[in-house]
Formats: C-alpha cells, structure tokens, sequence
C-alpha cells in the first residue's frame, strides 16, 4: 500500500510570554484507502495536527509527507496550488458562498483550475448522484438544509479526487439523523471510491465509521485502536478510551448507536 499520509516527529510550541508546546513527537501514518479518526479532549492538540497536515500551520520539528511530497519545501504558489489539487476539506460550518448556487459550490474546485464545462457537468452529476443532492443543485445555500449543506460540502471536497480528504467536526452542527447520513456518505465514498479519509471528531458515533482511530492527549499520541467485525463494538471500544483519556464528560457526545 501508498502511504498518502507521512508525518514524523511532528512537534509544534507556540511561542510567547509562556511558550506553549501544543504537540510533541507525533508520528502518524495513513495508507492509500484508510478512513482514520482522531479524537481527544478540547485543547489536546488535534486541531493543530489537521492545521498541519493540511498544510495551514507549519511544524516547529519533524517532517512531513503528503502523497510523497513535502507541502513545506514548496513556494506560497505552490503550496496554494497544491492545497487545492492535492486536499479536500470539510469543515464544520460548511463554508459554503452563499452568493453561489448548490452546483456552482461543488465545482468551484474545478474552475479555478480551468476544467472544461462538460467535464465538470458529468463530474457533479456523478457525484450529486452518489450524496443524494442531484434535486438541490440549482438551490441556493440559504435554501436547503444543514444536512443538504454537509453534503454539499462534501461534494466540493471530492470533486478533484484528492490524495487526501480532510474533515474537521463535520457533523459539528448536524442533529444525530444528519450527522449519522453524513458519516454513512463519507463511509460508502472510501469503501467504493477508495478516497483517504482524516476525520478529526468530538463524536464517538461518527469515530466509529473509520477504520482507526487515534486518540491525542496533552499534544503527545495516547492510544489507538482498530474496528473490528462490527461497528457497535467499536463504539463500545472508542467510549471506554474516552473514558479513561478524561476531559470534561460533556466534551464527547453520549449518543448511543
């Protein structure tokens, strides 16, 4: 297998009046078709993995790989470039353009890059296929649903087959039905498009659709465990890490499978 995803003795320390050391000694690997989670309580520094791994923050130590290359040796040119071709996001609020239709979203990926007009149709229409939103793509995104939105998202993150998708909380702001036909989306599009997956999460419902998850306290790797045949046991695993990782109990949502 390719590893997509190579990152070695990743340290980040924010300096200041009191420098503060948000990660040390991190190595994390993802291979080409995994779905990985990361988990850890507020401040644990898995935001700032992401912000690394997706090239927004730089590490203070170690190095990183992103399909072979490292983002870090790149000009502001190609660093941008390389974000856009290379990475998919998925955020919590969805940062969609409101001024923009449903369809018009989902391809800007590809227009900023100069694809053809057919190409792009064929490809949003696969894609508005596959997620369920073919019915809204000439909406508003004022007019449809958090749901709809999340997959709308999603859909802008896929649309340029990226080495990697980044998702940061993204049922953040979903009600659990929402949230559950989200994770079941981004589930089906790794196992049937094999598309690599890194899913930062508060959420043990939506950790237990990836195939491992890593868990981060105090900006150091705690644990990690692997799913096995079936997912409730999973969940079961993830809730007894959490458990015993700390953090306020009001950080991980209880919700029950």
């Amino acid at each position: 297998m390719t590893d997509i995803l190579s990152a070695k003795n990743i340290g980040k320390i924010y300096k200041g009046m009191v420098s503060y050391e948000a990660l040390s000694n991190i190595d994390l690997t993802i291979q080409e078709g995994e779905f990985v989670g990361i988990m850890g309580p507020s401040g644990s520094g898995k935001t700032t993995l992401l912000n690394i791994v997706s090239t927004i923050d730089r590490p203070t130590s170690g190095e990183i790989r992103i399909g072979g290359e490292d983002p870090y040796r790149l000009s502001q040119d190609q660093l941008a470039l390389f974000r856009r071709r290379e990475l998919g996001f998925v955020f919590q609020s969805f940062n969609l353009l409101h001024t923009l239709t449903v369809k018009e979203n989902i391809i800007l990926p590809l227009t900023l890059d100069g694809v053809g007009v057919q190409e792009m149709n064929e490809r949003v229409a696969a894609l508005a296929e596959k997620l369920g939103i073919t019915p809204i793509l000439d909406k508003r995104t004022y007019e449809i649903s958090g749901g709809q939105a999340q997959r709308t998202a999603i859909a802008r993150a896929l649309i340029h087959r990226p080495k990697l998708l980044l998702a940061d909380e993204p049922t953040g702001n979903l009600d659990s039905k929402a949230a559950r036909d989200v994770m079941e989306i981004l589930e089906k599009r790794n196992q049937e498009d094999g598309a690599t997956m890194l899913l930062v999460t508060h959420d043990p419902v939506a950790a237990s659709y990836c195939h491992r998850v890593i868990f981060i306290k105090d900006g150091q790797l705690y644990n990690e465990i692997h799913d096995g045949d079936n997912r409730a046991a999973f969940y079961q695993k993830i809730i007894n890490v959490l458990s015993l990782l700390g953090g306020n109990g009001h950080e991980f949502s209880p919700v029950r499978l």
